[in-house]
This record gives C-alpha cells, structure tokens and sequence, in this order.
C-alpha cells in the first residue's frame, strides 16, 4: 500500500520535492491553474484509481493464485497421501509377495525334503531289501554249498569206503591170491623136485643100466677084438663121441600195444581230480603242453627216455603233475608215453584216473604178472587223448619199497618193458625224496628228474636238500612250481 503513488505523493519530504543538482538552487515550479490542477488531480486520480484497480486485479490474482496453490497444494497433499497410501499398500503387497515367496520356498524346499526324505527312505528300502536279498542269495549258495559239500563229502565218503572195501577185497583177493599161487609154487616146486628126483632116479638107474650096458658092450667088444685081433692085424679102436645139442635162452617177442587192456575214461571224474589237459578248459593246460615241449627237447638231445618225477615232501602236487603231463604226451602222435606208478607206499594215480582194482606194481616189477596183464591204456574217450599211453597202475601198498625199486629184478622188468615197448618217453611217478629213500634207491633205473614244488609249502632249505640228496651226477630237468599264487592265466585263442 505504501508503494502507491498517492501515499508517496503525500508523505514525500519537502526537501526533496524540488532537489538541486550540482550545487544550484532548486527549481521553483510556475504556479498552475485551476483547470491544470484538476485536470491533473483528475489524471491522477485516474491513475491513482487505475493503480487500485490494477492492485486490486493484482490482489486478486494473487488470491486466486494463492487460492489456486491451496487447491493445488490440497490436491498434492491427497496425491501424496494417495501416493503414500499407494506406497503402504505396494509395500504391504511386497511384504505379501514376500511372504508368498518366502512361503513358497518354504513350501518348495519342503517338498523337496520331503522327497529327498522319501527317496532316502526308497533308497534305504532298495538297500536293505537288495542287501535281504543278496542275504538270502548268500543263505541259499551257502546251503547249496553246504549241500554240495556235504553230498560231496557223503560221496567221498561212500567212494573211499568203496575203494576202501574194494581194496580189501582186492588186497584179499591178492593175498588170497598170492597165497594160492604160493601153495601152487609150493606144489608145483614139491612136484618139479618129485620130478627132478624121479628123473634123477631115472636118470641114475639108466646111467646104471647105460653102464652095465656099455661094460657088457665093451667087454663085448673086447671079446670080438680079440677073436679078431686072433684072426687078423691089430685095428685102432674107433672113438665113438655122442654129440651135445646146443642150448639157447628163450627170447621174449616184441610186445604190442594193441593187445593192451584198456579203461573206460570219465572226463567228469578227470575235471574233478584237476586233470586239466584232458578237457583243455582251464588256461593252466598249456604249462603243461609248454612243459612237454621243453622236456621232449631235452630228452631228444641227450638221447634219454626215463624221468621220474618227486616232490620234497608230501601234498606238492608231483602225481598231479605226471597224470597232466601224460595227458599232455598223449597227444604228441609220435610219441610213445608210459607212465607207471612207482610210489609203492602211498598210490593215488588209480584214483586219479579213476580206475577200480588196478592190480600191484611190485608183482609186476618182480616178474610174478606179465606187463601185458597189468599195463592198460585209455580206451575210447571224448577228451582226444591218444592211444599211444600206457599207465602202470597201483593199488597195493609195499613195506618194502625202497628194497624193490633197487632189486635186479626190477631193472629186467623195465628193461623188458623197455624191449618190448619201446617207449620214447617213461614217467615214474615216485615218493616225496625227503621222506624216504625210495628216490635214492631207484636212480640208477631213471636218466633224469622232475621236482614239483608246491607254493606256500616248500622252502629253499628243502629244495638245496633234495639237490644234495640227489647228488650232483642226476640231472635235473626242470622244477614245477605248483600251487602259485598270484598268478593270473587267462584263455586265449586264435
């Protein structure tokens, strides 16, 4: 209001209506006439009145304006509380989604729980029931095994009874045998010395009658001389000289291998006794072709025929060993295998090869059974074995072994056998060389050895103890190394 020009018009100070400028007196006004003076009162009055209305416009707008910025201002103020309250519900609604979210997580990871819970239950249930059942699996192969082993067992019991009664038959028999063929070596010597002395009686009255004979002869002759020595000129008398018909040994013919008995073969019964070159399936058979290859070389250059095979001691495997390499020999087409069993004290080869009453070696060795009563071959199998074997088997037990295998007439029969035959290659499956002397006995009948060892049981001690037993004049072919462990031979083919 004071800036009207009215209000400065009538509050202006007297001295500065009329200011001097640069020192000189003010300028005094001409008085003006009424008429200027209305007509300037009326101008300003106009202007004055024109200020107020513009003023008052002003004042106006100001209210409007001010009128506008409250409407305005209570309009952002509802914008911003429904802003704000937009803003509370978008936050309430995130805290919701939030809470969803979080509830849904919680949700999502519980079920994933829960089925990692159910597939840790199904998987345990798998386990538990797989292991049942692999239990059970084990339950059933171990009473199939226990079954099995106890049927085994019952057989193997009933099979030694039977070979057991079987040998007391056999060993009756034989002593019955031995017995009767005794009393008929008894008889027949009691009737060959009736005889030599009825020949000799005989033969001594005929001497007598022979020399009455002659001394009647001669006088005689003595008689008739002299009645012709009166008739004519004295005659040398003539010596008469009764020839002697030469005497020769009997020669025994070449034996044959065909008028050999033979054995039925059970290549079941040869798998169980681990005759593993008769049906060639377990890998281990080609060692032993290896080990024929090797000995029918080393034989071949030193021009032998003779191996016997032992073991330091007992469970090595040596008869194991001779039956698989006989096998083996088998199947060499030129070549000619005999393998007797010489273990006198403790035969298993029958067994082995499953022969029933194989009859007693130390007859054989002593000339009592011929060799071609007692030597059998393989007959007609399913194993391709050759016919070109023969096997020397043993079912008595000898106490005096060692003495047998040294007596003179042991080397005859092999050397008999050795005539007749004609073998390329003789396998004496002999005693472990520790236990006894039977080994040391019977080296001069044999051109080389074999030793089987058997791993795990034999030391280095026992091996340097057969080799010092042995001396060094017996060659030593090779050593078998059986019952390893470790090894791994798996089958191959072309």
């Amino acid at each position: 209001m004071m800036d009207r020009r009215k209000f400065r018009r009538r509050n202006r100070p007297e001295e500065t209506a009329h200011p001097a400028e640069d020192g000189q007196d003010a300028r005094i006004d001409p008085l003006e006439t009424r008429e200027d003076r209305l007509a300037r009162r009326r101008r300003e009055a106009e202007e004055i009145a024109a200020q107020d209305a513009e003023e008052e416009r002003r004042l106006n707008e100001a209210v409007a304006r001010a009128e506008a910025q409250k409407r305005e201002a209570a309009r952002l103020a509802e914008a911003a509380a429904h802003a704000e309250e937009l803003a509370r519900q978008e936050a309430l609604r995130k805290e919701e989604l939030a809470e969803q979210r979080r509830r849904a997580v919680a949700a999502r990871a519980a079920i994933e729980r829960a089925r990692e819970d159910e597939a840790r239950k199904a998987e345990e249930a798998r386990r538990v029931e797989e292991a049942r059942r692999v239990l059970e699996a084990r339950r059933a192969e171990a009473a199939r095994k226990a079954e099995e082993t106890r049927m085994r067992e019952a057989a193997e019991r009933a099979e030694a009874a039977r070979i057991a009664e079987e040998d007391r038959r056999a060993e009756a028999a034989r002593k019955a045998e031995e017995t009767r063929r005794h009393e008929e070596a008894q008889k027949a010597e009691a009737a060959r010395k009736a005889e030599e002395a009825r020949k000799a009686d005989a033969d001594r009255k005929a001497e007598e009658a022979r020399k009455v004979g002659e001394d009647a002869a001669r006088r005689e002759a003595a008689e008739r001389a002299a009645r012709r020595a009166a008739a004519r000129p004295a005659q040398a008398p003539l010596r008469l000289e009764t020839p002697v018909a030469p005497t020769a040994a009997p020669e025994q013919r070449a034996l044959s291998w065909g008028e050999l008995p033979s054995f039925t073969v059970d290549a079941r019964h040869l798998d169980r006794n681990r005759i593993v070159t008769a049906s060639r399936q377990d890998p281990a058979h080609a060692a032993f072709d290896i080990l024929r290859t090797r000995l029918l070389q080393a034989l071949s250059e030193n021009g032998w025929t003779r191996v016997a095979v032992t073991s330091p001691t007992k469970d090595c495997g040596k008869t194991f060993t001779a039956a698989n390499l006989a096998i083996s020999l088998s199947r060499q087409e030129n070549c000619r295998t005999l393998l007797l069993d010489c273990d006198l004290r403790r035969p298993t080869l029958h067994k082995v090869m499953g022969v029933r009453n194989p009859g007693s070696m130390g007859d054989m060795l002593r000339g009592i059974i011929r060799p071609e009563d007692h030597l059998m071959r393989m007959g007609e199998n399913d194993i391709h074995a050759g016919r070109n074997i023969a096997f020397g088997f043993n079912g008595a037990v000898e106490p005096y072994a060692a003495e047998l295998l040294q007596d003179p007439r042991t080397e005859d029969t092999l050397d008999a056998l050795q005539e007749r035959l004609k073998p390329d290659v003789m396998l004496f499956d002999l005693p472990p060389a520790l236990y006894y002397d039977d080994v040391i006995a019977f080296r001069a009948r044999f051109d080389g050895v074999l030793l089987v060892i058997g791993g795990g049981l034999t030391t280095d001690k026992e091996v340097r103890e057969v080799e010092r037993r042995m001396g060094t004049t017996t060659p030593l072919l090779g050593t078998v190394l059986n019952k390893a462990e470790g090894t791994t031979l798996r089958k191959y083919s072309y």
